[in-house]
């Protein structure tokens, strides 16, 4: 049996497959899902879907098989979107959902997401029980294991999110889904909608010829901006491999960042929905903090840890209306949503946002928000085993200079929050982040200024001088562009 330790991440799993785990690893975690899921008394039921890619059907069956080995009955959905998995929790009311995905992984991944708490997912404590289930074999071997194949779910998905009225203003969009597995439901969403839909890469190819589907890469961004040109289309949607996050470029071609979006269509929730609450993530704009149209409605906005397990968990227990994630995360709670993040929902808020301002280009939207100039994320090279001490001895290190009165960027710092990595509040406002990456052996470094493009720069030299003490860090898989939106589009 070949499998990994590391797979095994803060809120899901992943692996090189089969170089860090093989078929018998997967049944391995299937039954220490299993354990894990008797040992919690939610019942026998769970949800098993996949992604796409052309190992997956395997590597889903050697998972059933493990789940069937302690017991559990496992409800086959087959090729979904892990947003469609979430849904099924729901419609066919089972608590439990095991998602075979790697995301937006190169071809040569596979993964797990996973949850028994709808609409959440397992957190770094769940995620660290399974871990040590599967290593030290400990497992609750049970008889009476089943699988069965449900074949509705699809549908029954895609109506849920076209439930309401239809787009009454005409709209061509570009629909770019990297030949991920959302190209098999969002074309045919849209369509539905009432939108003219422009595919870019929407054929399923699991050896992503193109480029990975993943929305905040340049690749992409690029990709979906020149099908703008070519088809003058209102904007360009692109979705990563599993249809849980989304990318915008406007009808100028040039990038929307997910949270400046999220601003978007807060504002826009909040009209409908007086004194509504937010959460935005730790790497999202500060404009959220100061919005006059927010206020204007009584929303208040709270920044919360990033992570999709951890922003579910902060929706629920806080009673959000939605939450926003810069790397493109939108979830919508009550009256709007059932709490789970989802590419295709935030696709159909964001139609419903344009029908709103019929008048209005996406570009002129963004420009009605106040100034502000903000970083890519990036990310900075950091091994796996010591990304985390880094940004400890980091976060100590702009707490003695807070105390030193030492300036970034020729400004104090005015506040240190340490919710997820270190969010440092310059006197001006301007910030910046640097955290842990969950997934990957990276720091992430975000910085904004409301002040002007050099600003942004001046910012993001004042913190990679200090991250740079570090020697474990190493360099970024991009450049800071001198302006809000990457080079040259």
């Amino acid at each position: 049996m070949r499998l990994c330790p590391s797979g095994f991440r803060e809120y899901d799993a992943r692996w090189r497959f089969p170089q860090d785990i093989d078929l018998d690893g997967i049944t391995a975690v299937g039954l220490g899902l299993g354990t894990q899921l008797a040992r919690r008394g939610l019942g026998p039921q769970i949800i098993v879907g996949r992604d796409y890619r052309c190992y997956s059907p395997a590597v889903q069956a050697a998972l059933i098989k493990g789940l069937g080995q302690a017991g559990a009955h496992a409800l086959d959905i087959g090729m979904c979107l892990s947003p469609m998995a979430y849904f099924a929790q729901f419609y066919l009311d089972v608590g439990a959902v095991a998602m075979v995905t790697a995301s937006h992984n190169p071809n040569g991944w596979t993964g797990l997401k996973i949850g028994f708490d709808r609409p959440c997912t397992h957190g770094p404590e769940d995620m660290a029980e399974l871990r040590d289930i599967v290593l030290s074999r400990d497992f609750d071997r049970a008889d009476g294991g089943a699988a069965q194949s449900v074949t509705d779910v699809q549908d029954a998905y895609l109506d849920d999110l076209l439930a309401g009225e239809p787009i009454t203003r005409p709209l061509r969009v570009v629909c770019a889904t990297g030949n991920g597995t959302a190209g098999a439901f969002a074309p045919d969403l849209l369509r539905r909608l009432g939108v003219e839909v422009v595919e870019r890469h929407c054929a399923l190819d699991h050896s992503f010829p193109h480029y990975n589907p993943n929305p905040e890469a340049l690749e992409m961004l690029t990709d979906m901006a020149a099908a703008l040109r070519e088809s003058e289309a209102d904007f360009a949607i692109g979705m990563d491999g599993d249809g849980d996050r989304i990318g915008v470029v406007d009808e100028t071609g040039t990038p929307v960042f997910a949270d400046k979006l999220g601003l978007l269509m807060a504002r826009d929730l909040a009209g409908a929905h007086p004194n509504a609450r937010f959460l935005a993530d730790v790497k999202s704009t500060g404009l959220f903090g100061t919005d006059p149209v927010l206020k204007s409605h009584g929303a208040t906005v709270e920044y919360c840890m990033t992570g999709h397990s951890h922003v579910k968990r902060q929706l629920r227990a806080t009673g959000a209306q939605a939450a926003f994630e810069k790397s493109g995360h939108f979830y919508f709670g009550s009256p709007f949503g059932r709490g789970y993040d989802c590419a295709l929902g935030a696709v159909v808020a964001l139609c419903r946002l344009m029908d709103h301002h019929p008048d209005a280009t996406l570009s002129t939207l963004m420009a009605e928000l106040p100034a502000s100039w903000t970083s890519p994320t990036l990310s900075p090279a950091c091994p796996d085993n010591q990304k985390y001490d880094v940004v400890d001895r980091l976060t100590e290190t702009l707490f003695q200079m807070q105390r030193d009165g030492q300036r970034i960027a020729g400004r104090n710092i005015d506040d240190i929050l340490t919710l997820n990595g270190a969010r440092v509040q310059l006197e001006d406002g301007a910030w910046a982040l640097v955290r842990a990456s969950s997934n990957t052996p990276n720091l992430v470094v975000v910085c904004e200024s409301f002040t002007s493009a050099s600003d942004l720069g001046a910012v993001f030299n004042g913190i990679d001088a200090i991250l740079r003490q570090q020697s474990l860090v190493g360099p970024y898989d991009q450049t800071l562009p001198d302006q809000d939106r990457p080079p040259d589009l």
